[in-house]
């Protein structure tokens, strides 16, 4: 009951700085307050016994440095409120629980730390007591089988094989008196950060009193090849994924000796396997290509995994396959006929059996899979929104589903599943009361079949208030990817309801090369990367109108980020129905894209070839080659620390637009990356989009000059 009213308190606050009604008098239009202080439920870790479950709890804040984020503990019965089991400043990363289900190791950089280390949590009782002392720093911890050691990975300068040589490394450079980074090798950036010389490693550090960790990976020969790394983070750092073999005395992990050749080649990987007190790592089976998220199931007689051979197209399905252990060798595919790919996965106690996440059309569902291979049944296909992560304990009794669940009215909620009756019940209810005094809705739904002759999927948000009898201007959504898709979920860059809180209905769709409609329906993109998704979005549009009474077609503007940015742009170039348009991260030349962005391959393999070959894409798919046909009044925005789409490619599209004479309003943001995720560039974000909207769909005056000030008093929806 105090976590009710608590949250009640927190929703009257909230609205309070809109000057809104009080909470008993109506439901309240949304706002980018609103949004941005809902506390945020991470996803669940369950406890081997299946008693307990783990979470992380955020608390945003927009002054900085005043988030809060730490760790809770709930009854995977329900029996009892959660509770909190840490209050520091410094938040905690990658909790993993030990065997016995009494423990719990984590990453945090905690007062008297220079970097992260992996902390030791007794469930009994008492601080945490720091596990690590590495200069480099702990991430990602996993318990040795019998709860006696702890593996955890770390970033190694070159050269270095211990902790004394690790520190002395970073000592010198950071006593350096110059500061330049050198490279000859590709890549040199990564999503939102320049890339350093260290390689990945991973560490055993045992829980003996004094004991010091190792490092187990640097003095192999498969660590000094040229060429070795891990998978890229969007923290610019890589992991090497590793586990625990179930007797403990080997350890796994995915590894590549081809990180170089990424400007000409794709990059394969492979799963290897090494004894746990050293060694020269061996294949544990044989085909190279992409892993991920590698589980044993509980009787140590099968990996599972996923994995997709890396061909000359623009996607490959990730599918599910088995290893027998410890034997190893060729893989068994169990997902081949399943024409959709896994988000993830969990195994039941007993080992038989596998249950999925699937997106799906916006939402994501849940599926059943034998171990031994068959076709995965439908468990539950939740109405709204899905399941965006699931664990099952090893060690229960009996089968337990602890799921996260949420919708784009729901933000997500621990919950338990019942599969039998395809229903779950909530675990945690962290925003349940303040979701229910907003006035927003879930996404409607609609499919039409192209001219190409694919069935494409449509949402459409509609604002609060929401009257059918009446007309609303159109806010067209394009999302990013392209290999991704529109889901039935709450976020923070492109919030559909903050969007459609001013009065504007939204609309989105999935064009050809989203996820969650088959592997041929996302590589059909190939060769054709901007205009036949721009016309199938177009056609939604029409379609949209004819349906929907209350959406006026004629008063639209349009806008995206990254892959919807370059739509936007290619917008602006081969259409004037729109308004308006809004463009972040936005590529207005593929030329420019490939020669200055964090991967290239790729984009030749989406085009056709290279940029000097015979292709005409790169040309005639490019939105500056039609630049005389510019007219739409367009609002660029850009992250200063973007690597994955660099600022070049906005400073171009800024240029043709003054060049062409085109009413536009450029915002550049010192501090954000290829995502504007500060608090408060994020709300300033929003304003200059809204007011933007407004000036175009509803006459409002135009925004001229510096940045929009706050409001003394803003009203409701005005964010």
């Amino acid at each position: 009951m105090g976590k009710i009213v608590h949250l009640l308190m927190s929703a009257a606050m909230v609205a309070g700085l809109g000057a809104a009604p009080a909470l008993a008098q109506s439901k309240q239009v949304l706002t980018h307050e609103t949004l941005w202080m809902m506390k945020r439920v991470g996803a669940p870790l369950t406890s081997p016994d299946g008693k307990w479950v783990v979470y992380a709890l955020s608390e945003p804040s927009y002054a900085k440095d005043e988030t809060v984020s730490d760790l809770w503990i709930v009854p995977a019965d329900g029996s009892a409120a959660p509770r909190r089991l840490t209050s520091t400043k410094a938040g905690e990363s990658d909790p993993a629980w030990a065997p016995d289900s009494r423990r719990i190791a984590f990453s945090a950089k905690r007062e008297g730390d220079d970097v992260a280390q992996i902390y030791i949590l007794d469930l009994a009782g008492g601080e945490a007591r720091r596990a690590t002392d590495v200069p480099t720093g702990a991430a990602r911890p996993q318990w040795r089988p019998d709860g006696q050691a702890i593996l955890f990975e770390t970033l190694v300068y070159p050269g270095a094989m211990d902790s004394a040589t690790n520190k002395k490394a970073a000592d010198e450079r950071k006593a350096r008196k110059f500061s330049m980074r050198v490279y000859e090798h590709f890549p040199i950036r990564y999503w939102n950060d320049w890339l350093d010389d260290r390689r990945p490693s991973f560490w055993v550090q045992p829980l003996t009193e004094g004991a010091m960790a190792r490092d187990l990976m640097s003095a192999t020969k498969l660590a000094q090849t040229e060429g070795f790394g891990g998978s890229p983070q969007n923290d610019g750092g890589m992991t090497l994924s590793p586990l625990w073999s179930p007797d403990g005395k080997e350890i796994l992990f995915i590894a590549t000796t081809q990180r170089w050749d990424a400007a000409h080649a794709r990059v394969n990987y492979g799963l290897y396997r090494m004894p746990a007190d050293g060694g020269e790592p061996t294949l544990a089976t044989p085909v190279q290509g992409e892993y991920g998220d590698p589980k044993f199931t509980p009787d140590g007689k099968s990996l599972i995994v996923k994995f997709n051979s890396q061909g000359e197209d623009v996607y490959d399905l990730a599918r599910l396959h088995r290893i027998a252990w410890p034997a190893g060798g060729a893989a068994t595919l169990l997902t081949g006929a399943f024409d959709r790919e896994v988000d993830g996965f969990a195994v039941t106690p007993d080992s038989r059996t596998l249950y999925l996440t699937v997106p799906d059309a916006g939402m994501e569902n849940l599926y059943r899979l034998p171990v031994a291979g068959g076709k995965p049944a439908l468990v539950v296909a939740p109405k709204f929104g899905g399941y965006s992560a699931i664990d099952i304990p090893s060690d229960a009794k009996s089968t337990e589903l602890i799921a996260s669940y949420g919708s784009a009215v729901n933000p997500a909620e621990i919950v338990r599943i019942d599969p039998k009756t395809g229903r779950h019940t909530n675990l945690t209810n962290v925003n349940t009361a303040l979701a229910a005094t907003i006035d927003w809705s879930s996404p409607q739904h609609f499919w039409f079949t192209s001219d190409k002759g694919r069935r494409i999927h449509n949402m459409i948000v509609t604002p609060p208030a929401f009257d059918p009898a009446k007309s609303y201007p159109l806010m067209v959504l394009m999302h990013g990817g392209p290999a991704s898709s529109n889901a039935d979920q709450i976020g923070l860059r492109w919030n559909y309801h903050l969007l459609a809180s001013a009065g504007y209905v939204v609309l989105m769709t999935d064009y050809t090369g989203s996820t969650g409609y088959g592997e041929a329906f996302s590589r059909a993109i190939k060769l054709d990367p901007l205009r036949g998704p721009a016309e199938e979005i177009n056609r939604a549009v029409d379609e949209a109108g004819k349906r929907y009474s209350f959406i006026d077609t004629a008063n639209a503007c349009i806008g995206g980020a990254s892959y919807g940015g370059h739509l936007a742009n290619w917008m602006e170039a081969t259409t004037s129905r729109y308004k308006c348009i809004v463009s972040h991260a936005g590529e207005v030349d593929l030329l420019t894209q490939w020669g200055t962005s964090d991967f290239n391959y790729g984009r030749e393999v989406a085009s056709g070839g290279p940029p000097w070959g015979d292709s005409k894409v790169w040309r005639d798919q490019s939105p500056i080659t039609y630049a005389k046909d510019w007219k739409t009044p367009m609002l660029l925005t850009a992250g200063e620390r973007d690597y994955r789409v660099p600022m070049s490619n906005t400073l171009e599209t800024w240029s043709t637009l003054q060049r062409m004479q085109v009413p536009s309003r450029l915002l550049i943001f010192p501090d954000a990356w290829h995502w504007i995720t500060k608090p408060e560039d994020s709300r300033q974000f929003y304003r200059e989009v809204q007011a933007w909207l407004a000036h175009y769909l509803k006459g409002a005056p135009a925004v001229k000059g510096g940045p929009i000030a706050t409001p003394a008093k803003a009203a409701p929806g005005a964010e």
